[in-house]
């Protein structure tokens, strides 16, 4: 008998690695794998829980290991026993008991009564009943034996019945080094234990291959952002040392985003992988800017000692501002404590620990370097010069130059962003899947089925789906094309389900693969199915798409009526959508057999009710007795029927039942009613509760989703009169995670801003400054609003060129962008406020302080841009595993800050100009 548990769960503790143990090629040792679980249980699966990092090792398909007492009612009813007697006299005799402690001269004694069995043999002298010198004991009215309870879970790998297995991990465990260890495992479990008894354990599937490769994907994009960014580097400078001493932060930083991790206890995984990848770019900005100025002051004819000093000295309190906005925006990011929190920040360390190492690495490592090797005539010195360079100060002089041009500017712009964000916006989603090829396929029977009708539905999907999978010379035998080739089936069967684990052998049908299992599902009539993808980031049962309608009432029958209605419209409202119903079955139509005892006679025959349920439960399907300790485990210790159990609904009319009159059958003694009811009640916040989980297809947000559970699910369903007012209902699920986590970023994004403002205020000493370099974070985010939608628009059209269509989910990964603009898109703009401010205090007029403000520094404002940008393209348009995870955080980055780029030689500069030029005015009136 199960114990009744309670259990945190977490996404996080997915089983990830599926194993299975069969019989041997052939089956030599004639195994029934139905009965092998208890030694799978005690020989394997502890084993498998002493590797580093292992959780738990869960167990499915056959039956566990039992001792089984078969009585003889008859027997029972001659000696005046009942079943309760049997078993309150086991129980009675299976305990120890605790006499205390006594001492006796220097010892001390423990005193204990002992009488837990100690063999299944002595079950059969437990004394029931002493008459006289008559004695009836256990053993004359029943036969014992250790056996196995009835099966209730079948498993199967392909076409062999097996006994499962699932690894769950530890929070905070590397998944890669337990596959490692448990693999290291396999063959000594395999030659030592399993083989010796005709088995052998094979690994079926895990996640860790899609974790491996997605962390792979990191690294390449990594690298080859690293590359990339050297090499723009090297275009800029045109000199191999000036690029070296740029780059040699790279390395430096990404170590310290590493230490980062490991001092805030964070595990190295694919999301903050990313965040080193993102912080890459950004970690060049402000070496470019230093070494920039420093060229320059260098090709002006400064020694190398006096211009690194100088050069140092003169933008330092804009690498500083840069670095702080930079890395305070992610502090509120910290204190986020929903689910999403935990991915949130492990981005936010890495990138804030490289970006705080990159300035000291600006300010310390450059300019020593640079007064070292930094030749005269180095290519950073070359401002201005090119066609670009100077097609962009035309443009701006001649943008600052007259009143109106720099209002059309500002207006053109700011309105032009604005629409884009206002059309272009999409629906939000959660979080990315993290999918794996491999689908979670299930089969949901109506009430009333039992196991083995079940189980013969089994074997005829597995017979037709094993047509699909290749042998081992990866040929398969079906030719139809119905269903995509299966790189492997995993089966398990219960009463309540039928569930297939499989993986197509290629990972771009997954999706053909899903809908032609449900398909198979569908076509048994009255049955349901429900398929999802695996996923890394979530449960695997689509809970990051996931719309939970939860019905609660005090009536089941009027819950039903309203969920199978929900269940019916959600089919009809979205196209194809996976439904899912908890508990699976919505009719009260488990059948059921009322005994209804006539409690008058029963009591005048000296039983009560518990009697009556206790000997019509072991003459059925078995009754719980006590326990019995094997080894070091627990077995159930059952009673059952010596002739078996009844198999029609008449023979329970005609059950034995032991009274003061001798025996009687249970129609003498009750009415048997049969009805039907539900087999599950399920109960949130303590009330009764059926849940519709609703996936919506893949092209609708899961924002535009709830939208349309609510309006043509919920709302039409309420208008029809299908929905009794009596219950409530409520949207659950990530639906409400996203709205949660979402309001959680929006304040986050206003004290970061608030935060940099006041860093600005503190830096430049004043307050208005601060306010013209914020105004580029809105156009900043606009413009990463804008990329996104460009980037899924021309993702839509790569498959006329034979490539896969690319879309981006506005999920809140991506979302998390905007936090990251929020920091960096003020740093090119501090450039140009503060080196025209330091003009202006030199004397010179607003336009001339403007336009030199911005050729001295359009320079490093395009080489940091470029640099990031090329940085983080292979993480925005690189394919590859776990992509989906990062791609939209990147697009975002990299649209916003190229956008940001164009608006701080456009629109800042106008609107600078007309503040400088105001502030002229107010002080000519003054003087």
């Amino acid at each position: 008998m199960n114990e009744p548990e309670v259990v945190a769960a977490s996404f996080s503790q997915n089983s990830f690695m599926y194993l299975s143990v069969a019989a041997e090629a052939g089956n030599p040792a004639g195994l029934d794998m139905a009965f092998m679980r208890d030694f799978v249980d005690d020989e394997v699966r502890r084993r498998m829980e002493r590797v580093k990092g292992v959780a738990d090792v869960q167990v499915g398909g056959g039956a566990e290991r039992q001792v089984q007492i078969h009585i003889d009612p008859s027997k029972l009813a001659a000696r005046n026993i009942s079943m309760t007697g049997v078993r309150d006299a086991i129980r009675a005799r299976n305990q120890d008991i605790s006499g205390g402690d006594m001492d006796a001269g220097k010892r001390r004694y423990l005193v204990r009564t002992v009488g837990r069995f100690d063999n299944v043999s002595g079950l059969a002298n437990v004394v029931l009943s002493r008459r006289g010198d008559s004695v009836t004991t256990l053993g004359d009215v029943a036969d014992i034996q250790l056996d196995h309870a009835e099966v209730r879970e079948l498993g199967f790998f392909n076409d062999q019945p097996v006994v499962n297995l699932q690894v769950r991990r530890q929070p905070g465990s590397n998944v890669i080094d337990i596959k490692r260890d448990m693999l290291a495992l396999l063959p000594e479990l395999n030659a030592t234990v399993l083989e010796p008894a005709g088995m052998r354990m094979r690994l079926t599937s895990d996640d860790v291959r899609y974790v491996s490769a997605s962390i792979a994907s990191v690294y390449r994009n990594l690298a080859i952002g690293g590359v990339l960014a050297a090499i723009v580097m090297f275009l800029f400078l045109r000199s191999v040392y000036a690029t070296l001493i740029a780059i040699v932060g790279i390395p430096i930083c990404a170590i310290a985003a590493f230490i980062g991790l490991a001092a805030f206890g964070r595990t190295i995984n694919v999301i903050s992988l990313a965040g080193i990848a993102f912080a890459i770019g950004m970690t060049l900005d402000n070496s470019i800017v230093v070494l920039e100025n420093i060229a320059r002051k260098r090709s002006g004819g400064a020694s190398r000692w006096q211009a690194a000093v100088d050069g140092v000295r003169e933008v330092w309190p804009a690498v500083l501002a840069s670095t702080l906005t930079t890395v305070m925006v992610f502090a509120p990011v910290l204190f986020i404590t929903q689910k999403a929190g935990q991915l949130f920040s492990d981005i936010s360390i890495a990138i804030s620990a490289a970006i705080l190492v990159s300035m000291l690495v600006a300010i310390m490592v450059v300019p020593t370097a640079a007064a070292r090797i930094l030749p005269r005539d180095s290519g950073a010195a070359e401002t201005a010069n090119g066609p670009v360079s100077r097609g962009v100060l035309a443009l701006c002089a001649w943008i600052i130059a007259v009143r109106s041009r720099r209002y059309l500017t500002m207006v053109s712009i700011a309105g032009a962003l604005g629409v884009g964000v206002f059309a272009l916006t999409p629906p939000a989603e959660y979080l990315p899947d993290g999918e794996e090829a491999k689908t979670f396929s299930s089969m949901l029977p109506p009430a009333g089925y039992n196991l083995t009708e079940l189980g013969d539905i089994a074997d005829e999907l597995r017979e037709r789906f094993m047509r699909y999978v290749p042998d081992d010379n990866g040929d398969i035998e079906a030719d139809d094309g119905a269903m995509p080739a299966i790189a492997y089936l995993n089966m398990s069967v219960t009463t309540n389900e039928l569930r297939v684990i499989a993986e197509p052998v290629n990972d771009h049908e997954i999706g053909a693969l899903m809908a032609a299992f449900n398909d198979s599902f569908e076509a048994y009539p009255g049955m349901r199915a429900f398929s999802t993808k695996g996923s890394i980031i979530s449960s695997n049962d689509g809970g990051t798409r996931a719309i939970n309608i939860d019905i609660s009432g005090a009536d089941l029958a009027t819950i039903y009526a309203a969920a199978e209605a929900i269940y019916a419209r959600a089919n009809t409202v979205f196209d194809n959508p996976q439904v899912l119903a908890e508990p699976s079955t919505l009719t009260l139509g488990q059948p059921l057999l009322r005994i209804e005892p006539d409690h008058a006679r029963i009591a005048e025959l000296g039983l009560d009710a518990s009697d009556m349920g206790y000997a019509i439960a072991a003459l059925t399907d078995g009754a719980y007795v006590d326990e019995y300790f094997f080894s070091d485990d627990k077995v159930d210790i059952y009673l059952y029927d010596a002739a078996g159990k009844p198999d029609t609904v008449d023979a329970i009319s005609r059950l034995p039942i032991a009274t003061s009159e001798g025996v009687l059958p249970v129609i003498a003694l009750a009415d048997v009613v049969p009805t039907v009811d539900t087999d599950v009640i399920r109960r949130l916040d303590s009330r009764r509760t059926v849940t519709i989980r609703v996936i919506p297809p893949a092209a609708i947000p899961l924002e535009a989703g709830v939208d349309r559970v609510n309006r043509d699910v919920i709302d039409h369903l309420r208008e029809q009169g299908a929905i009794d007012a009596s219950l409530a209902l409520d949207i659950s699920g990530a639906s409400d995670e996203l709205e949660v986590t979402r309001d959680a970023l929006l304040s986050n994004y206003v004290v970061a801003v608030g935060v940099c403002y006041l860093l600005l205020v503190a830096i430049f000493s004043h307050w208005g400054y601060p306010l013209l370099i914020l105004t580029t974070v809105p156009l900043g985010i606009a413009g990463g609003v804008v990329g996104l939608a460009m980037l899924n628009g021309v993702g839509a059209l790569l498959p006329l060129i034979g490539l896969t269509a690319l879309s981006q989910p506005f999920d809140l990964i991506t979302m998390l962008g905007f936090l990251i603009l929020v920091g960096t898109v003020v740093n090119n703009p501090i450039l140009i406020v503060e080196r025209a401010r330091a003009n202006v205090a030199a004397g010179m007029v607003a336009i001339e302080a403007v336009q030199d403000a911005v050729a001295v520094r359009l320079r490093p404002i395009l080489m940091t841009t470029i640099t990031t940008t090329f940085g983080l393209a292979p993480l925005v348009f690189l394919p590859g595993a776990g992509t989906e995870l990062y791609r939209g955080l990147g697009a975002i980055v990299m649209f916003g800050l190229l956008f940001t780029m164009a608006t701080t030689v456009t629109f800042l500069p106008a609107m600078l100009t007309g503040v400088l030029q105001f502030s002229e005015r107010r002080r000519e009136a003054r003087s």
